[in-house]
């Protein structure tokens, strides 16, 4: 029945485009301004009533199933916020003490309308944090079903919401915008979509190297938590001076400033998220929704009974620029730090490699082993240098067999000798001081008969 509905609903939006459409283009003067408010208006009961319905199915589904259902218009990345390599990064980050203050419950509970509204209403924020249905489920996605997972990324927060902070506050721009990350990548600074997005921020390739985040086959500039941070902050900054509105924002943060055009010039030009909804992605369309709702769940997770997961990277930490080649194995076995916290400190180098090539990169670390590195840098960088190479420097080819001419302009090297006349097997063998038997075995020889000017290999 459900699907039915979004059916219908696709029609009749599919066929209102079409019908806006030939109004552009030949001049149609036959609809009437009334009729087509008419129509805006029954399209958006219809919509509202899809979402309730749908709400109600997938509760119920959950209370006979008790399975976690994934609504069609979530963005892709949150869709995939439990899968098995962003589970191996928490478990990477975070530590589960044998005794913990806090416990969150295993089952949360839900609040009324009139909660959720006040509630956003009271967060200090510059963006509009509207509500809805289509908020609601999202909201009681992140605080009903997905609580272990915002358990996590309150703890991971502690150490990257400081770092969005400090570049948004920089820029002048609402600090609520370090919530973003939390819909884009689950605060994983691994995290890489479908669509070939990267990193905290999820930045394409071609974005990337727009804000001048560096990628090759060691370095990926776009899981640097700093870099694609202050990248994010200038893409954001750019697209505000185009839409003068944050909801519009970050859905062209999603999909792309074309995208949003395109749906505002369908809207009759409202430059409005919630009157351009109808005519965004699919994808985009939940996209607003999940950040109001992370937005709700990062501030009010105390008031569901959720508590921050404990994590062991530390929160102060520090930066070195180094020009040298090193590989982050050295440090770690140097400095008796442990291999997996190098790498959630350093997610970029995906090798593990600082390359080295002359260029300028950075190393984080805990901010008491600083003095450490320094210290010890030439003996970092000198320490089994060559098993954690990962191409060799300098390789001399091997030697051709002395049998062969050709390494040395045609000379032939002492391990071969040339028989001359009068020469036979028993007599070069003698000479030599080898036997017959073994010269036959180097030579492949069946017999004791020899030709002059034969080479015969002497080992």
């Amino acid at each position: 029945m459900l699907k039915h509905l979004w059916i219908f609903i696709a029609m009749v939006v599919a066929s209102a485009n079409v019908m806006a459409q030939d109004e552009e283009n030949e001049n149609e003067t036959e609809a009437t301004e009334s009729e087509i408010i008419a129509q805006e208006e029954e399209i958006e009961e219809q919509e509202e009533q899809a979402d309730l319905a749908f709400i109600d199915s997938v509760e119920s589904a959950n209370a006979k199933t008790d399975t976690i259902k994934v609504f069609n218009d979530l963005p892709v990345g949150f869709d995939n916020k439990m899968d098995s390599l962003l589970n191996e990064y928490y478990k990477s980050v975070i530590v589960t003490p044998k005794r913990r203050k806090c416990v969150s419950d295993s089952i949360g509970v839900g609040c009324s309308d009139e909660v959720y509204i006040a509630r956003l209403q009271k967060i200090p924020a510059i963006m509009e944090l509207a509500y809805n249905p289509i908020v609601k489920k999202h909201i009681e996605l992140y605080v009903l079903k997905r609580r272990k997972q915002v358990e996590n990324m309150l703890g991971i927060g502690e150490y990257y919401f400081p770092i969005f902070e400090q570049e948004l506050e920089a820029a002048k721009l609402p600090l609520e915008l370090k919530y973003l990350p939390v819909i884009e990548s689950a605060l994983n600074p691994l995290a890489f979509s479908r669509a070939g997005a990267s990193g905290l921020w999820q930045f394409m390739y071609g974005t990337g190297k727009l804000y001048g985040l560096e990628g090759n086959s060691l370095v990926d500039e776009r899981r640097d938590p700093i870099k694609a941070t202050h990248a994010a902050v200038r893409f954001l900054g750019d697209l505000y001076k185009i839409y003068g509105d944050w909801s519009l924002v970050i859905a062209a943060y999603n999909c792309g400033p074309g995208n949003v055009n395109k749906a505002i010039k369908r809207a009759n030009g409202k430059k409005d998220y919630w009157a351009i909804y109808p005519y965004l992605p699919l994808e985009t369309r939940g996209y607003v929704p999940a950040f109001i709702a992370a937005t709700y769940a990062m501030t009010y997770y105390k008031e569901h009974n959720i508590c921050p997961a404990k994590m062991q990277m530390p929160v102060l930490c520090d930066t070195i620029r180094l020009k040298e080649r090193v590989h982050l194995g050295q440090i770690a076995e140097v400095m008796k730090i442990d291999i997996k916290l190098l790498r959630s400190l350093n997610p970029q180098y995906r090798k593990d490699i600082i390359p080295g090539n002359g260029e300028v990169y950075t190393l984080c670390l805990p901010q008491k082993s600083i003095s450490s590195f320094i210290d010890q840098k030439d003996s970092i960088i000198a320490y089994k240098a060559d098993s954690f190479a990962l191409n060799r420097a300098v390789v001399l080819p091997a030697k051709a067999d002395p049998y062969y001419r050709g390494m040395r302009g045609g000379a032939i090297g002492k391990g071969v000798y040339v028989v001359k006349k009068g020469d036979s097997l028993s007599s070069i063998a003698k000479r030599r001081k080898v036997s017959v038997a073994k010269l036959k075995q180097w030579n492949n020889l069946k017999s004791d008969r020899i030709r002059a000017g034969q080479r015969l290999r002497i080992r």
